[in-house]
């Protein structure tokens, strides 16, 4: 059972969760996060499960554009050209939190969980899972206006999902 959010959790995200860090930890990988919509609620979930804190090696929240330039070292002309909600960005934080941490797996993910701007699609979210030995994986999805909060439980869903298939992958 996670230790502070498991009232307000859907019972799948915490089996999911549990079954991560159980992954991880038998491969001996380590976990990492950047986080932009989320806001570390992924890594708030990774490091609630008591004894598997180890697992987890470090998270970013980089919600601003600023600071996904300054704590991942994306270079803030891909942001303007690309948008900060694009696969590019999540390619690229995914990029940059390996090279500014010291585990073997990072989940990035960068979207709109609330209302959008004029141009922007609410619900558009994009991921990247990278492992430091192998390919980077990206996914677009598509979650409509659900709202905040039920956008970024679907939002961990889905990078709890991606860091699994990694794990096992």
């Amino acid at each position: 059972m996670t230790e502070t959010l498991s009232a307000t959790l859907p019972d799948d995200v915490e089996a999911l969760t549990h079954a991560v860090l159980r992954e991880a930890n038998g491969r001996e990988l380590s976990l990492v996060t950047a986080e932009s919509c989320t806001g570390g609620l992924l890594a708030s979930l990774l490091t609630d499960v008591e004894g598997a804190g180890h697992v987890f090696e470090r998270g970013f929240v980089t919600y601003s554009k600023d600071a996904k330039c300054e704590l991942l070292g994306l270079d803030r002309a891909m942001i303007d050209d690309c948008g900060a909600v694009s696969e590019e960005v999540a390619r690229a934080m995914a990029a940059g939190a390996l090279v500014r941490s010291h585990g073997d797996l990072v989940l990035a993910v960068t979207g709109f969980a609330g209302p959008a701007g004029p141009d922007d699609e609410a619900g558009l979210i994009h991921f990247a899972c990278a492992r430091r030995d192998g390919p980077v994986v990206h996914r677009e999805v598509r979650l409509g206006p659900l709202g905040r909060g039920p956008a970024r439980i679907a939002c961990v869903r889905i990078a709890l999902e991606m860091l699994m298939d990694a794990i096992e992958g």
